[in-house]
């Protein structure tokens, strides 16, 4: 029977149509039909195979080789467990060569997914293939497994956690979904929210001048920025790898609306940083042992990634310890030490967020790098909040039928009137914002009743064509100014006010 240089027969190449033509999965296909070849004698002779020039292998998975200078070993690996996810009938096409069904031959390990009906490789797939019945061969390969390997470090593949007593080498060989993604197109997908990742990325559209805060305050951001530019440089440039952690923590307090959130995305924008918020309520658990799982699972996910992980309402996770009372006590206490210790072992910057310091545990706030506080502000900071929210060419009526244009009513910003109800109203930012929001939804809803009448009565409010500017915006007028009623601002006010449990004094 004639065969070609890789050692299939004619009628093997058949089988070729539906294959891989990459040199670097025709170079597999050899190698398993090489490692099985002693057990199933026939006159096709197969030659162990020669790993192909890297030039020649499929971009994204050569580059990722490469760049981390892996050897033989360490490329094969990849290669094999990149399979499934590629060229999912590899395997079976050529075990069938073999065996009449795929995988029904211990040596090669292997399962089959849940879902996926295709071979999915195990360790011992990776000990056949890479080390055949070689002893210390198999030994040097288990060690592509290690903790301390590349692999390992950096969470790229891994062995499935068996059942205790099972031979860990059994186990299904799992691949992180960003590495799958960046062996295959180059570089990680963004995360998609779930169990697994229960965190949602912060896309903040405003601009540092949303920000009303003191100097001090600012200072303290500005210091933060100072770390997330140049802290690589004083690791990497200045030798310090010994003497620095590479991560840096942060605790945001202060009441609701403060801009904790903001200046969290905002940070995140100026160093064109992705920003994830943690969803906390998936990730505590009553179960024992659970919490630490999901966290893991989340730290491993942002690892080297350089994402800023935003932990708000922090003290339901971050909290005191107690006193051991009970088992639940005991395991309550082992989850805050476990956290302690993982934030400090990541890389990027932890942002923790709380409206409740003093609920803090004591441990973590002797480890946070900065502590800022976010207050209330003052009256300067809240009539700059004010100006700011509102949209421009605004017009301030004291009653809703006074028009634009005639004086009937009228109260500009700059009028006593409108600073008095800054001074004596302490609200937050946030709180702010949902009174501009609520005086300017009001503001066109009346514009819209007004067109509506204006149609039938072409009375002067319709004339105007200030009313019609507002329910249309696509039309082209000349820019009228936007009416807003101080009684809305007044009744936002209250409705913030009631929020909180405070009295609303005219």
């Amino acid at each position: 029977m004639s065969t070609d240089h890789t050692g299939r027969s004619s009628e093997e190449n058949k089988r070729y149509r539906d294959l891989p033509v990459s040199p670097e999965f025709i170079y597999l296909d050899t190698l398993i039909k090489y490692r099985l070849a002693p057990y199933f004698p026939s006159d096709v002779q197969v030659e162990e195979p020669l790993l192909p020039d890297l030039s020649n292998w499929y971009a994204p998975l050569s580059d990722f080789i490469s760049n981390n200078k892996l050897n033989r070993e360490e490329s094969v690996l990849l290669l094999i467990v990149l399979t499934p996810y590629l060229y999912s009938d590899l395997f079976d096409h050529a075990i069938e060569s073999r065996l009449n069904d795929a995988g029904n031959f211990p040596k090669i390990g292997g399962v089959r997914g849940k879902n996926s009906r295709a071979f999915l490789p195990t360790g011992e797939t990776a000990l056949f293939l890479l080390a055949g019945d070689d002893m210390q061969r198999r030994l040097e390969v288990q060690q592509l497994f290690g903790a301390e390997h590349l692999f390992g470090r950096k969470k790229i593949l891994w062995l499935e956690e068996l059942a205790q007593g099972e031979p860990p080498l059994s186990g299904r060989i799992i691949l992180s979904q960003d590495y799958a993604d960046i062996l295959m197109y180059g570089k990680p997908s963004p995360p998609h929210f779930s169990i697994t990742f229960p965190a949602r990325r912060i896309e903040e559209k405003r601009q540092w001048e949303s920000l009303v805060i003191s100097e001090e305050l600012q200072r303290q951001i500005e210091e933060i920025t100072g770390w997330l530019k140049y802290n690589n440089t004083l690791l990497q440039q200045w030798g310090m790898q010994d003497r620095l952690k590479k991560g840096y923590r942060a605790l945001f307090h202060g009441p609701p609306g403060t801009g904790k959130t903001l200046t969290a995305g905002l940070l995140a924008n100026e160093m064109k940083r992705d920003i994830y918020k943690i969803d906390l309520s998936m990730v505590v658990s009553k179960y024992i042992g659970e919490t630490e799982k999901n966290l893991e699972m989340l730290f491993s996910r942002a690892e080297d990634k350089g994402w800023i992980l935003f932990f708000d309402e922090a003290d339901a996770l971050f909290g005191k310890r107690t006193n051991v009372r009970d088992a639940h006590d005991k395991y309550a206490n082992q989850e805050v030490s476990y956290l302690l210790q993982r934030i400090e072992d990541y890389d990027g910057l932890i942002i923790l967020a709380t409206n409740m310091k003093g609920n803090i545990d004591d441990a973590f706030l002797r480890r946070f790098n900065a502590i800022l506080k976010f207050p209330f502000p003052d009256a300067g900071e809240r009539a700059q909040i004010w100006e700011r929210s509102f949209p421009e060419n605004i017009v301030f009526v004291a009653e809703p039928e006074s028009i634009p244009g005639n004086g009937a009513g009228r109260v500009e910003w700059e009028n006593a009137g409108l600073f008095n109800i800054v001074k004596k109203y302490e609200l937050s930012g946030g709180s702010i914002i949902n009174v501009v929001h609520y005086a300017c939804l009001k503001s066109v809803e009346r514009a819209s009743a007004q067109v509506n009448i204006s149609d039938r009565t072409n009375d002067a409010a319709g004339a105007t064509g200030f009313s019609e500017t507002i329910a249309n915006p696509d039309k082209n007028f000349h820019h009228p100014p936007l009416v807003i009623n101080l009684a809305d601002v007044l009744h936002g006010i209250k409705r913030e006010l009631s929020k909180e449990g405070k009295p609303f004094v005219r």
